[in-house]
């Protein structure tokens, strides 16, 4: 008998640089033993420098592209990324009400590495309202989480705090990355914060010294989704996925003149494959 593979979905922008959104969401699938599918949300121009310009798909056609994976393949767990306005949330809701999809990972993308706005104001609201509560984890980064609580959060303390008031809101589960940013203390730590209403964690690794950093947070949220997918607990698919970014991150080799891209494939590439490339 043909062993199934599991499935995921990745409702999210088009990065045409491929270091981030659905491109990084289905590199992260692959990888990650999983058969990734994509509903897009908007089309950016961007790439390892700058977002050039956003186009955002009509709401119309990203519920067509969820209907047509669901009816067909499925999804065993569902991934948000970039969703640029409130009628695409919406409609993302209705959608993820509609076929029961969970569990949801959202990742509430808000800017890019490079520092460019990639929603419109309403979608925030409509984000923290209708879908954070639908939400199994809720993967935002610092700066998204202080978007969400429109608040600072400048210290370890804030940090759990915030954790607590976004499960409070309606999150399943939630995990803060990029906390030490916050903190001096760190030390060179990169430390990951959750809270699922039960109790706290934190995943704490080396911090890599690398400017190859654009797409971490797709990259995360969607290893998260792939380890769920394939029966792993939260708990344990949040480790699988910290210890797949920093490896990604480790292996990383230069791509554009900007932030480049965590090396996805970092298991299957051999050294000697790119080596010659870089000489």
């Amino acid at each position: 008998m043909t062993r199934r593979v599991p499935s995921v979905m990745t409702i999210a922008g088009s990065d045409s640089g491929a270091g981030a959104g659905i491109q990084a969401d289905l590199k992260t699938f692959a990888a990650m033993g999983t058969f990734g599918t994509s509903a897009i949300t908007a089309i950016t121009a961007q790439n390892t420098q700058a977002v050039l310009d956003v186009f955002a798909l009509p709401p119309a056609l990203v519920a067509a592209q969820i209907d047509a994976i669901v009816s067909d393949i499925g999804a065993d767990v569902t991934k948000t990324g970039m969703l640029a306005n409130a009628d695409i949330v919406n409609v993302v809701v209705a959608k993820v009400e509609e076929h029961g999809l969970r569990p949801l990972v959202v990742d509430p993308v808000m800017v890019s590495s490079s520092g460019d706005r990639l929603f419109e104001e309403d979608a925030v609201d409509a984000i923290r309202d209708r879908l954070l509560p639908l939400a199994t984890v809720l993967t935002p980064n610092l700066l998204e989480a202080e978007v969400l609580l429109d608040r600072k959060l400048a210290s370890w303390d804030d940090i759990r705090d915030g954790a607590k008031e976004l499960v409070e809101m309606g999150a399943g589960a939630v995990v803060i990355t990029g906390g030490h940013a916050a903190v001096a203390a760190s030390k060179g730590a990169a430390t990951d914060f959750f809270y699922d209403g039960h109790g706290f964690h934190e995943y704490t690794t080396t911090r890599i010294d690398t400017n190859n950093t654009h797409g971490t947070g797709c990259t995360f949220a969607s290893a998260i989704a792939a380890a769920l997918a394939r029966d792993t607990d939260l708990r344990g698919s949040i480790a699988m996925a910290k210890a797949y970014v920093t490896k990604a991150l480790q292996a990383a080799y230069p791509v554009g003149h900007g932030r480049g891209p965590v090396h996805h494939f970092f298991r299957f590439w051999q050294p000697r494959i790119y080596d010659k490339a870089q000489r």
